[in-house]
């Protein structure tokens, strides 16, 4: 336009210019060295990818693994030393720990007072907020059962304080890092997920371009592979997420509908990642759209109203949070069979009955013929034995009877 030259621009000269590259060695001659062609082909290919791209340094998702592996390992320290420190403590005030859950609130109390006999004079006011726990902790440590300790062990326990005190504001320090990384490199996962399972999410992957790459239902399990291939191993049912799980919107469904909702939530979100991922930008685009989306989903399993599907632009204009207890408020009544009523439902109950002693009686004479039959087997077995003993008695008698005849009738014959 500049040059006022007119072009030409349509698919057959598109067509045209590809048959032009794709046969460049034979159209430029021998004397050109196929490896330089090669080379300014590839270099002219990656400067355009990178243009493409818009690559920025605000948008290195590197720095997203490191932070929440650190915020992590943070956590883990900052529980160990705070354990260490109510265990350590306890020996001389050990009443202090139920009184005080909160691990700051320990330390700082501890760094405060020192031993306990000092609690009555030390001011909490500024550390904790409720009075009535102030007047509880310096009541208790008036009568405590905990045992004396020397200034050096104070003064270890009040350097290890420090030490979790200082953890615990760098890891505050650190998680506002995170959260705006997240919102500058992808601005649409965090909508959808939230910021630690968004970056958690990145981080097990690699890189959000190889979670841009995963399909819904590889991310809906991602963080779950072990339970996954036990599951495929002994045949059993595999789990419905993983990391996913401590997304905010499947802890709003009801149990129930968990592994429904994690399966939507996986499809809405692998379309943001692909958002963030390849696209140009800078803020929250079709977040607000998929997450309207699936908490409306929440509603129509659990019964309540559809939500309106309108779209927001801004932060400022997004979409309010959902209230389940006001979706199950809504919800009409869910029908129940067991309420339903029979008009004969006393003559069938009567009828019911009555078959059930029929046939108990019925069962009862049938036992009962099988009983006398058996009697009767047996004594016709008795009375048929005693009969063949009779007639073997009979049997015998006769014969000694003859035995004796013959032997009178020789006697007299001799």
């Amino acid at each position: 336009e500049k040059l006022d030259i007119q072009c030409v621009y349509n698919d057959s000269i598109m067509e045209l210019i590809r048959g032009v590259r794709t046969q460049m060695e034979s159209l430029i001659g021998s004397d050109t060295e196929t490896g330089g062609l090669k080379s300014m082909q590839l270099g002219l290919s990656h400067s355009l990818s990178r243009y493409k791209l818009k690559f920025s340094a605000d948008k290195v998702d590197i720095m997203i693994v490191q932070a929440i592996g650190l915020l992590d390992d943070l956590d883990k320290e900052i529980n160990i030393y705070a354990m260490r420190v109510r265990e350590w403590y306890g020996w001389h005030f050990p009443e202090m720990a139920k009184i005080l859950n909160d691990n700051m609130f320990y330390a700082r109390c501890v760094l405060r007072m020192g031993m306990r006999i000092n609690c009555k004079n030390c001011d909490f006011s500024d550390i904790l907020a409720d009075e009535a726990v102030e007047s509880t902790l310096k009541k208790t440590a008036e009568t405590s059962m905990g045992t004396e300790i020397s200034e050096m062990d104070l003064l270890n326990i009040k350097s290890l304080c420090d030490q979790v005190i200082a953890l615990s504001e760098y890891r505050l320090q650190l998680f506002d890092y995170l959260k705006n990384r997240m919102a500058a490199i992808a601005p649409n996962l965090t909508l959808m997920v939230g910021e630690l399972v968004g970056a958690r999410l990145i981080a097990h992957s690699g890189s959000l371009i190889n979670l841009s790459k995963h399909p819904a239902s590889t991310i809906q399990i991602l963080g779950a592979e072990k339970a996954l291939f036990r599951a495929l191993k002994t045949k059993t049912d595999t789990p419905k997420y993983g990391l996913i799980y401590h997304a905010s919107l499947i802890g709003q469904a009801a149990p129930k509908n968990k592994g429904k909702i994690s399966r939507v939530l996986a499809a809405k979100t692998a379309l943001a990642i692909r958002v963030d991922a390849l696209g140009d930008n800078d803020g929250p685009t079709i977040g607000y759209d998929n997450k309207l989306k699936v908490e409306a989903r929440i509603r129509q399993l659990e019964g309540g109203q559809k939500a309106t599907m309108a779209v927001h632009g801004s932060a400022n204009g997004g979409p309010a949070k959902y209230d389940a207890t006001a979706a199950r408020a809504l919800a009409p009544p869910k029908y129940n069979t067991s309420t339903d009523m029979q008009i004969d439902s006393a003559a069938s109950a009567k009828k019911e009955k009555k078959d059930k002693k029929d046939k108990k009686r019925a069962r009862e004479e049938d036992e009962e013929a099988v009983v006398e039959e058996e009697k009767t087997a047996k004594k016709s077995k008795k009375d048929k034995k005693r009969d063949a003993e009779d007639d073997a008695e009979e049997t015998g008698a006769g014969t000694e009877d003859k035995k004796k005849k013959k032997k009178k009738d020789k006697s007299e014959r001799d």
